[in-house]
């Protein structure tokens, strides 16, 4: 109960930019969390069908299985290796989608809090300048202290969405990683082919 209290306290005593800092991060942390969900659930259904490709492939399948991204590169044009790169960096394409957005909430909310905090500290001394009676410690240390939240929001914004992105990112590399030896495969598997043949 004394928290809430506390916190519609802090409310009713802040202005409209603390509104809109909070707001913003509030945000932030919205899309940081749906970002991370939704990458996270793609991308570990992603890899799950490059890892059953490669072990198909490992285990004498002369392609890619029908829902791998090379599929499409190995059965229109035969097996290519400039078109496997081409496929391999659209695939890292597609993997790293919608990172911009994490790195982007994870440098700027620190910002936003801080410029929260400086505008809540120069109404509070705005305020006290107005006044009549001295500004004691026990009037400024209050104030500061509840203008400073606004940095703290912006700091707990920001350590999600950099660890969120770093955990996708790490998620993407593997599935890039398996599609890369996947491609290296169709290119070995190739190369036997039109040995094969010349032999014959």
């Amino acid at each position: 109960m004394e928290g809430i209290d506390i916190l519609l306290n802090y409310l009713s005593r802040s202005s409209f930019v603390t509104f809109f800092v909070l707001g913003w991060l509030s945000i932030y942390i919205i899309v940081t969390f749906g970002v991370l969900f939704s990458r996270y659930m793609y991308l570990s259904n992603w890899l799950s069908r490059e890892k059953q490709s490669l072990e198909a492939m490992l285990m004498g399948a002369k392609n890619v299985r029908n829902d791998s991204i090379l599929k499409k590169c190995s059965s229109k044009f035969g097996t290519n290796e400039k078109l496997l790169n081409v496929c391999k960096s659209v695939a890292e394409k597609n993997a790293t989608q919608n990172l911009w957005m994490l790195s982007m909430i994870a440098s700027t909310s620190p910002f936003i809090g801080l410029f929260g905090t400086v505008v809540s500290i120069l109404e509070t001394f705005s305020g006290l300048g107005q006044g009549e009676g001295g500004a004691s410690l026990s009037i400024i240390a209050p104030a500061i202290s509840e203008a400073l939240i606004a940095t703290a929001a912006g700091i707990f914004v920001a350590i999600p969405a950099y660890s969120a992105n770093l955990f996708i990112k790490r998620k993407a590399y593997e599935v890039v990683t398996y599609i890369h030896r996947e491609a290296e495969l169709l290119l070995s598997i190739s190369d036997n082919k039109e040995k094969e043949t010349q032999d014959v």
